[in-house]
């Protein structure tokens, strides 16, 4: 068993691959088989598992999003009372509880058994930078 915490500094609202530093990790670890979990420690950022080949992905799902809950100043809102840090504080926690803070991979041979166009992302729901810790465990 062997455990590491990833600090991803984002720089507003987005997604933000970090498969490669999570591979390099996993790699050093030198297991043929395990599974890996990875949890963000936060509650106001997600975990997602997507495409990494077409950067509209991206920019898509995060419209999808800022559509489906969009900031407390948005009319649509006014009935949200937790704005103490400012108009995305509230949506963000409802756009984490939406989408998974935990993913699990499969590691076989050594390698993460991700497909040919999948990369691992911290979603950032918050529109100021953060620093987000996300912890890895190889079991």
């Amino acid at each position: 068993m062997s455990h590491t915490t990833f600090e991803i500094t984002t720089h507003g609202a987005g997604l933000y691959e970090f498969t490669a530093q999570l591979a390099a990790w996993v790699k050093r670890q030198n297991m043929a088989e395990a599974a890996l979990t990875v949890m963000v420690q936060h509650t106001s950022a997600s975990l997602l598992i997507q495409e990494n080949a077409d950067p509209e992905v991206q920019t898509d799902l995060q419209a999808f999003f800022h559509r489906l809950v969009p900031p407390t100043s948005d009319p649509s809102m006014a009935y949200l009372t937790h704005t103490y840090e400012g108009p995305d504080d509230m949506p963000a926690h409802i756009k984490c509880a939406m989408l998974p803070t935990t993913l699990t991979i499969p590691i076989i041979s050594g390698r993460m058994a991700l497909g040919t166009w999948q990369g691992i992302y911290l979603f950032e729901h918050r529109t100021r930078p953060h620093a987000r810790r996300v912890v890895a465990l190889l079991r």
